[in-house]
C-alpha cells in the first residue's frame, strides 16, 4: 500500500492527478474506520504522511487552508494519542513540524551528493588541519602497504649511488671532511638534489653538519631502534669505518629488539606535537625520517607541515532557564484554573497563562486540561471558561486550531471520562457551541471530524446549545452558509430524509431544514382547506419570505399540489383509470388545475429558473407514478395553454442536461414531438412578427 501511496504522490506532484482526488485519498487515510482500533491504524497514517511529504506543498495553498488546518488538526491529536506506536507518533510529528516549516525538510544540504577528492582534502584542511597530498601516478602504495618494513613513502626515481651499496640513513654521509664520499641523494648535497627524498626517507629540516645530525641520531634512537644500530656497528668493523659511527659502549642480548622501530622526530623542539591524532597522509615535507614502521600496538607520530589551528572552544552559553517540563506546566495550568474559578478576574489568569511560557507544542494539550478541569464545574464557572479561551485567543496567546486540536484531544477522552462525568458530551457541546459564537472554529471545522455519526449525537447538540445562546435565523443562516451535509453527521443506518427529519424534529431543530418540513404540512393544509386564499395566506404566514424564490421550494409547492390532484381524481381507482382516465376525471384535473393556477403564478411568473423547477418537479411526479400512458403530456399542455409556464421554460428544460431528477429520458420520449411542435411554433410567430 506505502508503494501505491507513493506512486499517487508523485503523479499529483507532477499536476498527472487532480487536487479533488489528492484530497480524497488523504480524507481515507485520515478517518477513523469502523471496527479499527486506532492502534491498527498505523499503516494508513505513515501513508498519509507519505503523501503529505510528497504533495503538500501542492495542496497547501490559501483556498484549500481550511482542509489543511483540518487535516493536520487531526494528525496533531493523533500525535499525542498514546495508543499508537511512537514511531507513527514520530512520522506524525515530523510531517507536522515539516509544513510549520514552509514545507522545507530539516536536514536539506546542498552538498550532500557525492565530493571529488579535491573536495575532501578541503575539507580535511578546514575541520582537521590536515592536509592529505595528491597520490603521484609512480607510487606504487599496494606493494608498501604490505611490506611493513619498508618506508612508507619512495622516490619514483630509482635509488642510486653508493646509497644502493651501504643502505645509508637519511642526513648521514660516507664520512666528513675532505675527501669524502657524497653523492646527489646525500644531505650535505641538499641544495643541490632534485628529488626532495633521502633515499627514499622523507626529511622537513634543513640538512645540518654531520657530527651535529649523528649526534642527534643516535640520541633520538636510542633504546628504540637496536638492531639497527647493532648492525650499523657490525658495518662499521667489516668496512673499518670511523670510530665516531660506531656505537659506545656494547649492547647486552636482552636489549635487542627484533621488532621495527618507532618512528621518531629529528628534534622534538622543532615540530609541534600533533594534536588530532588520527592516522592519515601528511605531505613528505612534513614527512618525520623513520627507518621502518613502528612496533606493533602503538600509533604512529605524524607530524604536520604547520601547526594546527587551535581548537576553538564554544562560548559557553547564558544561563538560560529551560523550558519547564510537561507536568510542570500542567501543575501550572490547573493552578491558574483554580485560581481564577475563585477570584473571576480574567486578566491575573491571562496573565498567568503569559507567564507560564509554554511551548506551542504544548497549547493544545493545555487547552485541554482547562477543558477537563471545568467539565463537571456548575454551568456559570463552564461559562467563565470559556470566556478566559476567548480572551486568550484575543491576547494571541493560542489560536483557533490549538482550540479545535485540545477539542479532538478531550473527545478522544470521552470513554474515560464518562465514567465519572455521564453528561460529559452536553458539557462539551457547551464549549463548542460558545466556541462557534466566538469563532474559534466554525461549523465545518466542528462538523469534519463527527461524520458518520461519530460520536453522536454531539453535533446534534452543539447546534442545540448554538440555538440557545443566540437565535434560530442566525444558527440557520450560519448553517446554511457553513454547506454542511447533515445526513452525513448522522450514523450511516440513519442517513435518509425521513430518517433525518425524524431526528431532527426530536432534537428540535427541524427549523434547520424549513422545506422539509414545509414538504409534509402543505399537503396537510392543501387537504384541509383547499381554497388558493387559504393556501396563499398559510405560506405567507408559515414560510420566510426568503424562500419564495428558492428553487427548493418551488418544487414542494409544485409537488404538493400535483399530490392532491392525483388524490382527487384516482383515491378509489385502480392502476388500469392511471393510463385511461375518464372524461369526468380529465376535467376534474384540469378544474383544479384551474383553481391552483393563482398561487402558481404567483410564485412562478417571470422567473424561468423557478418554471423550470416545476417541470421537473411534474417529471419526478409521473417517475414515480411509472410515467402512466399521457400523464406528462397532459400537464405540459394545461400548464401551456393556463399560461402558468412560458415557452422559454419548456425549451430550457428540454436542452438542461442535469442528472439530480429521475427520468428524464422517458419524460422526453413522451414530450418530445409535442417540443418540437413548440420550438416551430415559436418559430413562425417570430417571423410573422418580423413581417
Amino acid at each position: 500500500m506505502l508503494g501505491n501511496i507513493k506512486f499517487i504522490g508523485e503523479l499529483g506532484k507532477l499536476d498527472l492527478i487532480h487536487e479533488s482526488i489528492l484530497h480524497k485519498c488523504i480524507k481515507t487515510l485520515l478517518e477513523k474506520k469502523k471496527r479499527i482500533q486506532l492502534k491498527d491504524m498505523g499503516e494508513d497514517l505513515e501513508c498519509l504522511c507519505q503523501i503529505m511529504r510528497t504533495v503538500g506543498p501542492r495542496l497547501d495553498h490559501e483556498k484549500a487552508k481550511s482542509l489543511m488546518d483540518q487535516y493536520f488538526g487531526r494528525m496533531r491529536s493523533l500525535m499525542n494519542n498514546k495508543d499508537l506506536p511512537a514511531r507513527i507518533r514520530f512520522l506524525l510529528q515530523d510531517t507536522v513540524e515539516l509544513r510549520e516549516n514552509n514545507w522545507v525538510p530539516r536536514k536539506a544540504f546542498i552538498d550532500n551528493g557525492p565530493k571529488t577528492i579535491n573536495q575532501i582534502r578541503q575539507d580535511a584542511v578546514k575541520d582537521l588541519g590536515v592536509f592529505i597530498p595528491a597520490m603521484t601516478s609512480g607510487m606504487r602504495t599496494d606493494f608498501f602497504q604490505d611490506n611493513p618494513f619498508l618506508p612508507t613513502r619512495m622516490s619514483r626515481e630509482t635509488l642510486g649511488g653508493l646509497a644502493d651499496m651501504f643502505g645509508q640513513m637519511p642526513g648521514s654521509g660516507i664520512g666528513t671532511g675532505p675527501g669524502v664520499i657524497q653523492d646527489r641523494y646525500s644531505p650535505t648535497m641538499g641544495r643541490h638534489r632534485v628529488n626532495p627524498l633521502f633515499n627514499g626517507h622523507g626529511g622537513h629540516m634543513a640538512p645540518a653538519s654531520q657530527s651535529q645530525f649523528d649526534k642527534s641520531f643516535m640520541k633520538t634512537n636510542q633504546g628504540q631502534n637496536l638492531l639497527f644500530q647493532n648492525q650499523t656497528q657490525q658495518q662499521a668493523q667489516s668496512k673499518d669505518m670511523p670510530p665516531r659511527f660506531s656505537k659506545k659502549g656494547q649492547l647486552n642480548a636482552d636489549e635487542i629488539s627484533l621488532r621495527p622501530a618507532q618512528s621518531f622526530l629529528l628534534n622534538k623542539t622543532q615540530v609541534p606535537k600533533l594534536q588530532p591524532q588520527i592516522p592519515t597522509m601528511i605531505p613528505p615535507s612534513a614527512q618525520p625520517p623513520r627507518t621502518s614502521t613502528p612496533p606493533l600496538g602503538q600509533p604512529p607520530q605524524l607530524g604536520l607541515k604547520t601547526n594546527p589551528p587551535p581548537i576553538q572552544e564554544k562560548p559557553q552559553k547564558t544561563n538560560k532557564k529551560p523550558p519547564p517540563a510537561k507536568e510542570e506546566l500542567l501543575k501550572m495550568t490547573e493552578t491558574v484554573m483554580n485560581e481564577y474559578l475563585n477570584s473571576k478576574n480574567i486578566g491575573d489568569a491571562v496573565n498567568g497563562v503569559r507567564e507560564m511560557k509554554a511551548p506551542k507544542h504544548f497549547l493544545p494539550e493545555m487547552l485541554s486540561k482547562i477543558i477537563v478541569c471545568s467539565l463537571d464545574c456548575p454551568d456559570g464557572d463552564k461559562e467563565h471558561v470559556s470566556s478566559l479561551i476567548h480572551a486568550l485567543r484575543t491576547e494571541g496567546l493560542i489560536t483557533g486550531e490549538n482550540f479545535m486540536q485540545a477539542f479532538l484531544n478531550v473527545l478522544d477522552q470521552c470513554p474515560k471520562l464518562e465514567g465519572d462525568i455521564p453528561l460529559v458530551k452536553s458539557y462539551l457541546a457547551q464549549f463548542a457551541a460558545r466556541a462557534i459564537i466566538a469563532e474559534l472554529m466554525s461549523i465545518a471545522d466542528l462538523a469534519h471530524p463527527l461524520e458518520n455519526g461519530t460520536h453522536f449525537p454531539l453535533f446534534l447538540l452543539c447546534l442545540q446549545q448554538t440555538a440557545k445562546l443566540r437565535d434560530k435565523e442566525w444558527l440557520t443562516d450560519l448553517f446554511q452558509q457553513s454547506k454542511v451535509n447533515m445526513q452525513k453527521m448522522l450514523p450511516e443506518i440513519d442517513q435518509n430524509k425521513d430518517r433525518m427529519l425524524e431526528i431532527l424534529e426530536g432534537k428540535g431543530l427541524s427549523f434547520l431544514f424549513p422545506l422539509m418540513k414545509l414538504e409534509k404540512e402543505l399537503l396537510k393544509q392543501i387537504k384541509a382547506d383547499p381554497a388558493p386564499q387559504s393556501i396563499y395566506k398559510w405560506i405567507k404566514d408559515n414560510i420566510s419570505p426568503k424562500l419564495h424564490t428558492d428553487k427548493g421550494f418551488v418544487n414542494i409547492l409544485m409537488t404538493s399540489f400535483l399530490q392532491y390532484i392525483f388524490q382527487e381524481m384516482y383515491s378509489n381507482d385502480g392502476d388500469d383509470q392511471l393510463s385511461a382516465p375518464s372524461k369526468e376525471q380529465l376535467d376534474q384535473e384540469k378544474q383544479l388545475l384551474l383553481a391552483f393556477k393563482p398561487v402558481m403564478q404567483k410564485f412562478l411568473h417571470d422567473h424561468v429558473d423557478l418554471q423550470v423547477s416545476a417541470l421537473y418537479a411534474l417529471q419526478v411526479h409521473c417517475n414515480t407514478k411509472a410515467f402512466p400512458k399521457g400523464m406528462l403530456l397532459r400537464y405540459f399542455v394545461n400548464f401551456y395553454d393556463m399560461e402558468i409556464i412560458e415557452e422559454e421554460a419548456f425549451l430550457a428544460w428540454k436542452e438542461d442536461i442535469t442528472q439530480e431528477f429521475p427520468g428524464k429520458g422517458k419524460a422526453l420520449f413522451q414530450v418530445n414531438q409535442w417540443l418540437t411542435w413548440l420550438e416551430t411554433a415559436e418559430e413562425e410567430e417570430s417571423e410573422e412578427e418580423a413581417d
